[in-house]
């Protein structure tokens, strides 16, 4: 999918580069900590994502934690993230490591490991 990024020399207005700020391909990936395996933690995710339209995949680590990697439209996956800090009524999220990407379009769509 082609992006429109704008050039640095045009003035759009701060309206405007906002809208394409908001609106670029983004990635994301995510570790989640707490009581986050064993309450539907991961189909919450997987659901969240797959609404949104974002790929990647969700899954559990050996250590507990749920790993979450998303790429999609910058303010799509910030809705994930919100819904990933609330998580489903059984799970206690205690804390997100969240690190920004290039996006790598490698995945055709969201998975569940």
């Amino acid at each position: 999918m082609d992006v429109f990024v704008p050039s640095p020399s045009i003035d759009f207005g701060s309206e405007r580069l906002y809208f394409f700020e908001r609106h670029m391909q983004s990635a994301v990936h995510i570790i989640v900590k707490g009581l986050v395996q064993g309450v539907g933690f991961r189909y919450f995710v997987y659901r969240k994502a797959v609404s949104y339209g974002l790929k990647g995949f969700v899954r559990n680590l050996v250590n507990g934690d749920v790993e979450i990697v998303a790429e999609g439209d910058r303010s799509l996956v910030e809705e994930l993230i919100k819904d990933t800090k609330v998580g489903p009524r059984a799970a206690h999220v205690l804390d997100l490591k969240l690190e920004w990407q290039k996006p790598t379009d490698s995945y055709r769509d969201f998975g569940m490991g």
